[in-house]
């Protein structure tokens, strides 16, 4: 509750520091979410660590686990009602971590070191993206004029979708074992592509923008059933066909979103 301070008869006096003691403090209930957050930057580097001892297969898993953590965290904190500005930043600072410097240094210590010049710098590319993406999203946070945003779209792709679609290379070299996939001359235009899309201004689908009818949502659930267990069963082709779909779907992003557009105005 607040008051008028020139209203004498409702003041209260508080002890000196008290307001900023609980300015600083953490809510057991905000406790969750965040500790998620930071579990799922846990992850990201540890995908890292798997990277320097070369087991690919554990790298990979562990930095999508953060990005299905990254998923988990906003959604619980909406449930529990927990958003918070700490939150908000903590999330950011994840994600720059788990979904841009994680996939860059995966994707230089499997291919891109071996590039003769600029394997670094294209891998940095996907680092510095994902980070200028964030900065944007936050920066937009508070503003009242968010057209992709009010009509349920995001602009360019989200980090942990970039971090998914930056590993496809990876993903074809676990499935067939061809070496071609992991030739740098593949991997980094594919890398620099990916990088591009994450600060791009096209619109693309979030879950806000899908409507499902009454008569799908049964059909739904049994393919997301479906869907867990491809991923235990074979998680690479499965990721791979994932990371086809959402391919596609953004060219078809900006046309929903001009539909969505005329609809409103």
């Amino acid at each position: 509750m607040t008051h008028d301070p020139s209203d004498s008869s409702s003041a209260t006096i508080e002890p000196r520091g008290a307001g900023s003691r609980r300015a600083n403090s953490l809510s057991l209930r905000a406790f969750a979410p965040n500790a998620i957050t930071a579990l799922a930057l846990c992850f990201g580097l540890t995908g890292v660590r798997f990277a320097i001892g070369e087991e690919w297969e554990k790298a990979l898993a562990a930095i999508i686990f953060a990005g299905v953590l990254d998923g988990l965290d906003g959604r619980i904190a909406r449930l529990l009602r927990a958003q918070s500005r700490f939150g908000a930043e903590l999330d950011s600072l994840s994600d720059v971590i788990a979904f841009g410097v994680a996939p860059a240094m995966v994707l230089f210590l499997w291919s891109l070191q071996y590039a003769p010049k600029f394997g670094w710098v294209a891998a940095l590319a996907l680092a510095v993206c994902c980070a200028l993406r964030l900065a944007r999203f936050n920066s937009r946070m508070d503003s009242d004029f968010q057209p992709h945003k009010s009509a349920g779209f995001m602009t360019g792709i989200p980090a942990p979708a970039g971090a998914g679609m930056a590993f496809v290379p990876l993903y074809l070299w676990l499935i067939t074992d061809n070496d071609l996939f992991r030739e740098w001359y593949v991997v980094m235009p594919w890398g620099l592509g990916i990088a591009a899309l994450m600060i791009s201004a096209i619109p693309t689908y979030s879950w806000g923008s899908i409507r499902l009818r009454s008569s799908w949502r049964m059909f739904a659930l049994a393919g997301i059933g479906l869907l867990g267990a491809a991923l235990v069963t074979a998680p690479w082709p499965t990721l791979l066909v994932i990371c086809v779909l959402y391919g596609i779907s953004l060219p078809l992003g900006p046309i929903s979103y001009a539909k969505a557009k005329r609809r409103s105005a």
